[in-house]
């Protein structure tokens, strides 16, 4: 933070709220104990039900997708990838056996209603699954002015009337979501409350608006799992 601690000058805060609010949670005890060269004491106490573990990010470009029925031979060259059966494995006509005679047995409309089902809302998180299979440690995804979020949901999901100008005029576009597998890492269920997300979709200023190390108020549209 921009700010630290008047005394000791080794705890940093993003503004005097935080400062007072840790003074009283345990920093006037340990302020000033530290001695030059000396590390074993830590002017920062622990506050497990203040601050969240800290760890590093690694930032790393998206790798392009191939197909699905496609790959790639050692000279870089793509190629398709066909399956077919043996010509004794062929299917007989009147074989298609018993969970081919219990998909007969339903009518047509039944089965367009259970397919228009499948190809809605789960064809989304099905999508929403491969993209984090690649990569299933990711805590963020980056990806201003190009493609958009993945959605876990079909449901809940902001149209651009829904997402505020900036203050300073100018529309707000996608930068970055924020995944689930960061409530792994942050340990939240020790706090004894439930905090639970699908995804944390974050737009910001078009024109970039606010510069000059500067916070800036910009929109968050959170989206849970459907049920």
């Amino acid at each position: 933070g921009p700010s630290c601690c008047g005394r000791c000058r080794r705890a940093h805060y993003c503004g005097p709220e935080h400062q007072a609010l840790d003074w009283r949670r345990g920093h006037r005890r340990s302020c000033g104990q530290h001695k030059d060269g000396d590390d074993s004491v830590d002017a920062i106490p622990e506050h497990n039900e203040f601050l969240f573990p800290e760890y590093e990010i690694l930032i790393e470009p998206e790798e392009p997708e191939l197909p699905a029925d496609s790959t790639v031979d050692p000279d870089g060259k793509q190629e398709a990838v066909h399956t077919s059966k043996a010509p004794n494995e062929q299917e007989q006509p009147g074989s298609a056996g018993i969970a081919g005679e219990t998909f007969q047995s339903l009518d047509e409309e039944t089965l367009e209603a259970m397919a228009k089902c499948e190809t809605e809302e789960d064809k989304i998180f099905q999508k929403f699954k491969e993209k984090v299979a690649a990569e299933p440690e990711q805590i963020i995804r980056y990806c201003r002015g190009g493609e958009g979020p993945i959605w876990v949901s079909g449901e809940n999901t902001p149209e651009e009337k829904d997402i505020p100008n900036c203050l300073c005029g100018a529309k707000r576009i996608f930068e970055f979501q924020i995944m689930p597998q960061l409530l792994n890492y942050l340990q939240v269920d020790s706090l004894g409350e439930s905090i639970d997300w699908g995804t944390l979709v974050v737009y910001t200023c078009a024109d970039n608006c606010g510069g000059e190390n500067k916070y800036l108020e910009e929109f968050l549209w959170k989206q849970d799992h459907s049920v």
